[in-house]
């Protein structure tokens, strides 16, 4: 294996990585090991159960809408597919990464019904992963699309 292929294939594992860490994360969303304490922060109360559902349905409605923008373009890998169109309409035009702060909200409202420190730990995790996923991402769009600099300029989030 030379020099280039290498690099290649260690760009190509940490993508892979990247995506693995953020769908077992959001995985451990919808288990509580026995292992694990499951210590609260603060008493779980019908507010706080009521606000993390209504974040929850809003970040999904996000979520869904991003989806349908990206169309054809959607894939969980930072890297874009090969014969993909740079989305800048729909909900992309105000923010460049809808899906992800989905996810991100998503995680927030599970912590807000749970309100305990497992949950939060599962939070901080995704959100340090989607900020890594993000920032590779938009290399590889930069890199790919030559408005994407110009897109980034104007929509800011």
């Amino acid at each position: 294996m030379n020099k280039f292929q290498l690099k290649k294939f260690f760009k190509a594992a940490y993508d892979l990585m990247l995506v693995f860490l953020q769908f077992f994360i959001i995985s451990l969303h919808f288990f509580q090991w026995e292992f694990l304490p499951q210590k609260q922060i603060i008493q779980e109360s019908p507010f706080s159960y009521f606000l993390g559902i209504f974040i929850i349905i809003i970040a999904f409605i996000i979520m869904l809408i991003s989806i349908k923008d990206l169309g054809r373009n959607l894939s969980p890998f930072p890297r874009p597919l090969k014969n993909s169109n740079l989305v800048t309409t729909g909900i992309y035009r105000f923010t460049r990464h809808p899906m992800y702060f989905s996810l991100i909200f998503i995680s927030i409202g599970v912590f807000i019904i749970k309100l305990s420190i497992y949950y939060l730990f599962l939070t901080i995790s995704l959100v340090l992963i989607i900020k890594f996923k993000i920032a590779l991402e938009e290399k590889y769009l930069m890199n790919k699309f030559k408005n994407y600099l110009f897109y980034k300029n104007e929509v800011k989030v």
